[in-house]
């Protein structure tokens, strides 16, 4: 599956925030967005100026690269929330925290969403016991997803999850780090997600 494979920290930059695209990286002096806060390229520190059209824009890009998909797969994911009951624009929000590699990150298996992609493809994750190696495959309230029994020495996975363990995770989420699993109690509320997020302007660049 395509994805995107240059820079992250240029990502950040452009969205002028951070999103914690290269794990723990992100918490220390190496940050790249930390010592370079303008937007990359040549004209990177001009003052930018937006048109109602060039925020929406910037909205889509910046959610779609804080979860890593690419443009027909996150219009698949709106047109998927707008057919649901409710508001698109936080149905969409969900859909995009229900992805598998997502839900690997946030229970700590991963320091970032890529990383956690590339475990799953590689095959390292169970999903109510069977084999997952999708990482855009949802899941639903009551599953289990569990490391792999060949996959728990490995020592990155290791660390993350000690990390994640000292940070918390979400509180829709249950991590049992001995066993090397964690259960989905719940999908988030939108209130529960605090990434920056302006989900309402995706919506009305969608529906021009």
């Amino acid at each position: 599956m395509a994805h995107y494979v240059g820079p992250k920290c240029r990502l950040c930059r452009r969205e002028n925030m951070k999103l914690f695209l290269k794990g723990e990286r992100c918490y220390t002096e190496s940050c790249a967005f930390d010592r370079r806060q303008y937007a990359p390229g040549q004209h990177g520190q001009g003052r930018a100026k937006y048109s109602a059209y060039g925020e929406q824009l910037r909205e889509k890009q910046k959610v779609k690269r804080l979860y890593g998909v690419l443009e027909r797969q996150f219009r698949n994911y709106f047109h998927k929330a707008a057919r649901q009951r409710g508001v698109t624009g936080e149905n969409l929000i969900v859909l995009l925290e229900s992805r598998l590699d997502n839900m690997v990150y946030r229970m700590g298996f991963a320091e970032s969403r890529s990383e956690a992609r590339q475990l799953v493809r590689h095959g390292h994750f169970l999903v109510n016991g069977k084999k997952a190696d999708i990482p855009s495959a949802l899941v639903r309230p009551g599953d289990v997803i569990s490391l792999r029994e060949k996959s728990r020495s490995i020592a990155k996975i290791k660390a993350s999850l000690e990390t994640a363990q000292q940070r918390g995770i979400p509180r829709w989420l249950e991590l049992n780090a001995a066993d090397f699993e964690g259960k989905v109690v719940a999908l988030p509320r939108r209130d529960e997600i605090t990434m920056p997020m302006r989900e309402q302007l995706i919506v009305e660049l969608y529906s021009k």
